[in-house]
């Protein structure tokens, strides 16, 4: 049987709320604002969304909530999109239940970090994946040591490719070697997880881009995926060089709010988010703003390439 394909250019999708004061914080899921935005995320190139990532907030949302914006997520990308819904959780029994319901919910994959919370040896994190894998929808492990104090070293990777359905990996580590000693060591696809490492991680080998900022410039993004793919390096870079100043904000302990700060500067819907996360500074406010105007000034006067999708 073929490997599932979880390539492309995924969105971590940020997650939108309405004021309602019955609701958690005083702020209630805009369903109808998320699923007009995961349609125009796919309508605007981008392959699929991800739904309940970090950057959607699934820490702060209640059961209830979290079921549904997969579900929201599902039908606003049917027949033209892919979901790949996070199922992230303190112990296996927890992630296994989230992918259960991802699978019932019609989501085409899973992306699920190492437990969070406890600090797992490399057996336990075996287990944890072994168990998540073993409900049968693809699965893309998340390496991300800098939230969950455990690294998904390329030995470790390679144990873990090979559980059935576990096909990719997002690479969060920022070690921009990660890509060639994982593919020397086992057939996983290497997925960009970082934003600011896009560009490296993808001359490197990296198949995918698990991706924040896409959020507030899509088609552009797609673009600069698919120039470093066709080998259009040098007009990659170009573009890359003015969008990778925002993009830094991705591998920040702000980038929810700064990635929403950027949507509504591009006339999307970002908003507020719930605690723990509150307003950015005023110094960070003015630096992403900056920088976004500066982005949004160069992409509005250059000519988009005539490239088709890779």
């Amino acid at each position: 049987m073929n490997k599932p394909d979880l390539g492309g250019v995924v969105v971590a999708t940020a997650l939108p709320y309405r004021e309602d004061a019955s609701a958690p914080a005083g702020l209630a899921v805009d369903h109808d604002r998320y699923a007009e935005h995961c349609d125009w995320l796919i309508t605007n190139g981008c392959r699929g969304v991800g739904p309940n990532g970090s950057l959607g907030e699934y820490s702060s949302l209640t059961d209830d909530e979290r079921r549904q914006v997969v579900k929201t997520a599902v039908a606003a990308a049917s027949g033209h999109g892919i979901v790949i819904a996070g199922v992230h959780a303190p112990g296996s029994h927890l992630a296994r239940h989230w992918a259960e319901l991802a699978g019932e919910d019609g989501a085409d994959a899973v992306l699920c970090l190492p437990p969070t919370m406890y600090r797992a040896t490399p057996s336990q994190v075996v287990d944890h994946f072994a168990e998540v894998a073993s409900v049968g929808l693809p699965v893309m492990i998340y390496n991300n040591p800098i939230d969950t104090k455990v690294d998904l070293t390329p030995e470790l990777v390679a144990e873990i490719a090979t559980i059935d359905n576990v096909v990719a990996i997002k690479e969060f580590s920022g070690d921009v070697r990660r890509p060639f000693e994982i593919s020397e060591l086992c057939d996983i696809d290497v997925i960009a997880g970082a934003d600011d490492l896009l560009f490296e991680l993808l001359v490197d080998g990296a198949v995918g881009w698990f991706a924040g900022f896409p959020n507030a410039f899509p088609s552009e993004s797609v673009e600069l995926y698919n120039l470093v793919r066709a080998s259009r390096i040098d007009e990659a870079r170009e573009l890359y060089r003015h969008l990778v100043p925002v993009f830094r904000w991705d591998s920040r302990t702000e980038f929810v709010q700064a990635i929403k700060l950027g949507m509504d500067m591009v006339g999307r819907y970002g908003g507020p988010c719930r605690p723990p996360r509150g307003p950015l500074t005023a110094e960070h406010e003015a630096q992403i703003r900056s920088e976004m105007e500066h982005a949004i000034k160069v992409l509005s006067e250059r000519t988009p390439t005539d490239l088709k999708p890779n």
